[in-house]
């Protein structure tokens, strides 16, 4: 596989393109160094590349012409879905069940007969062995020859494709790690607990490192599809945290996958926003299957306590919230006659039953078409007619069980939709400190403009932004996220017991080595950034806070300082270092925005559709109509990507680069 080249010293006949597969439409934003264009199309989830070859073909673009910035949902997939690898899991004598056992966290917590779950391994296939590193760094058991080579026999005769290693305290001394993973037959592929998460915790360290081999041979193969379609062309994966790796990386460290298409959206509202001066951003992306929140305070936010389904992810991610509830989400009544909505999905075959593609079950999508807010004369992904009919004929069934007529059968369908939606954003700002007046709401994602207003509306927010491309905005922040590479290295000491210098040693090896990553991907050093953080906690705690790392200032009062912003109080306790932490970061892409020509539908002028529960028809504005003066909701405002639904009291205008800026009156 071959890297991605620099974008700021590329030749200017070459095309830049961002590629966003979502489980509803796969999204493209083609960048030829001055003007970006747009496109959508459904996406195939039984192969995500065939979708892709066919944007790129009908976008017209060579491919010796083309570098591929690529979110992908393989991985997200694979795991959310249980269809991994069979895969070994080897580990110290003694501690073959830890990830069976896990934390010992109870789902239903008052449930007296729980629904057992499946181990992550199964019991025949967790492998214990010698080579065990004791808490202070010495070995105290070895690893012989003849421990090696009955793994080795075990390992193939088991038939696994996948094997997992996480010895006991092996981010101290890696060397039992490595003499294992050199037994191990080439076809195998090998997942080292010291390579994907060298940190304390043997239990997030080991799913972690699980998860990597278990979705791993699954992503490599895909990449490895991608790329021969490609022809070889550079090809670039956006990581969870934010940033973009090469696919050779990718393909060896899947687990960075996780959330690669949802961080494309945080890094391009990162981008945006430095753009416009707005550094205080709640995201709101909301696609055909999912909406995914987060919080943008001056800087991006990232977690190492993630979770997919059920399991923890240690590594360094966006921290995004994840519900089911998007376009596509499926409304029903339960045998006790209350409407639900999600969080299954109608997906892209068939699809919502205004696609007209053979869905029956209603959506909230549908539920839009109904009510009038996304205009039946729309098209969607560029040249998908919609079927008012059919959407009636789908919401029609929950009316009969409901007993109501199809708009308040639809109008409840929203409303539900909604409040899943604000309980997410609430989780993400009230439920952490954050007032969610004092930020904007960016939204973006194919359905996210029908719903801004009302949910800003529910948290008392008066500034809303709805981005230029926001139905493709991910695909967007694929083209704007720099190089990335988060090392992490479990340094654990009190904090007043540490000199600078020890941690100044540490924190260079571990420069050293992210600097190392990016110029073999082609950067050149003098363009790479490092940024230097610590985990914190006070003695005893088991959580940490992420703190910068600032040589020469009082870091305990930072951390109680922060302790208390978090968490309302602080103790009377000493901190306690726990892990070093670096991220080595290539140059900012440039992106060209200026007055960007938006893509628009195919309504003209003047039009107006029937909202239900306004009076007067609602005008319907082509995002090229509404200029810096503006528009007064009611209103409805269409591009070849996305629909903006403007609520009453509210004002939206275009500014100097084509996001349409949403305030609402004083008085409203």
């Amino acid at each position: 596989m071959t890297g991605c080249i620099n974008n700021q010293t590329r030749p200017m006949a070459h095309y830049l393109l961002g590629v966003d597969t979502g489980g509803t439409f796969t999204d493209f934003v083609l960048y030829d160094g001055a003007t970006l264009r747009v496109h959508k199309r459904l996406s195939t989830p039984h192969a995500p590349e065939e979708a892709i070859l066919a944007g790129i073909t009908e976008l017209g673009v060579p491919l010796n012409e083309l570098t591929v910035v690529h979110g992908s949902t393989v991985a997200t997939n694979a795991a959310l879905e249980n269809k991994g690898v069979k895969t070994a899991y080897v580990t110290n004598y003694g501690f073959g069940d830890v990830l069976t056992i896990g934390r010992q966290a109870r789902d239903q917590l008052y449930s007296l007969q729980p629904e057992p779950r499946q181990p992550p391994v199964p019991a025949q296939l967790c492998f214990e062995t010698g080579g065990r590193v004791g808490a202070d760094g010495c070995a105290i058991e070895p690893l012989t020859t003849a421990e090696l080579a009955r793994l080795r026999e075990q390992i193939v005769a088991s038939g696994v494709e996948a094997v997992a290693i996480n010895l006991l305290f092996s981010h101290l001394d890696d060397r039992f790690e490595k003499a294992i993973a050199a037994v191990i037959p080439p076809d195998i592929f090998v997942s080292r607990s010291s390579a994907v998460l060298p940190e304390y915790k043997e239990y997030e360290r080991g799913i972690t490192t699980w998860l990597n081999a278990w979705i791993g041979p699954v992503a490599q193969r895909y990449l490895m599809r991608l790329q021969s379609s490609l022809a070889g062309r550079p090809l670039c994966i956006m990581q969870s945290n934010g940033g973009t790796m090469s696919a050779e990386h990718a393909a060896e460290y899947a687990v960075h996958m996780l959330l690669s298409g949802p961080a494309g959206g945080i890094a391009a509202a990162r981008y945006i926003g430095d753009m416009i001066g707005q550094r205080k951003l709640m995201t709101f992306d909301m696609g055909g299957t999912s909406t995914d929140v987060s919080l943008y305070d001056v800087e991006l936010r990232l977690t190492t306590e993630g979770r997919i389904g059920p399991y923890p992810v240690g590594i360094a991610m966006v921290d995004i919230h994840t519900i089911g509830a998007g376009g596509g989400s499926l409304a029903y009544v339960d045998a006790g006659g209350l409407l639900h909505v999600g969080p299954e999905s109608a997906g892209a075959d068939p699809g919502p039953a205004c696609y007209g593609r053979g869905g029956t079950l209603p959506t909230v999508t549908d539920a839009n078409v109904v009510l009038g807010r996304l205009p039946a004369t729309a098209t969607l992904a560029g040249n998908l007619a919609l079927d008012n009919a059919s959407a009636r004929n789908a919401v029609a069934s929950c009316a009969r069980d409901l007993n109501v007529t199809i708009e308040e059968a639809a109008q409840g369908i929203l409303d539900i939709a909604n409040e899943h939606m604000r309980q997410a954003l609430r989780l993400i700002s009230v439920q952490r400190g954050f007032d969610p007046q004092q930020f904007t709401l960016l939204c973006f994602g194919g359905a996210g403009g029908l719903h801004v207003c009302d949910l800003a509306d529910g948290l008392n927010m008066t500034r809303a932004l709805v981005p230029a491309h926001a139905g493709v905005f991910s695909a967007f922040g694929m083209l704007a996220a720099p190089r990335v590479r988060h090392l992490s290295r479990t340094h654990s000491s009190l904090l007043e017991t540490v000199s600078e210098a020890a941690l100044d040693g540490g924190f260079a090896e571990l420069a050293t080595e992210g600097r190392a990553a990016l110029m073999a991907e082609g950067l050149e050093e003098n363009a790479i950034r490092i940024a230097r953080r610590v985990d914190l906690r006070y003695q005893g705690q088991s959580h940490s806070l992420t703190l910068d790392w600032r040589p020469g200032t009082d870091m305990d009062a930072a951390f109680h300082l922060a302790h208390e912003l978090r968490f309302g109080h602080r103790l009377a306790l000493p901190v306690e270092l726990v892990t070093l932490r670096v991220a080595a970061m290539g140059p900012q892409p440039k992106i060209e925005l200026g007055q960007q020509e938006v893509a628009q539908s195919g309504v003209t002028r003047p039009d107006y559709a029937q909202v239900h529960g306004i009076a007067q028809p609602v005008p319907i504005y082509r995002r090229a109509d509404v200029d810096q003066a503006g528009v007064d909701g009611p209103a409805i405002v269409v591009d070849a990507v996305s629909t903006t639904y403007i609520n009453s009291g509210w004002h939206g205008a275009l500014d100097a680069i084509g996001n349409l800026v949403l305030n609402k009156h004083p008085s409203n």
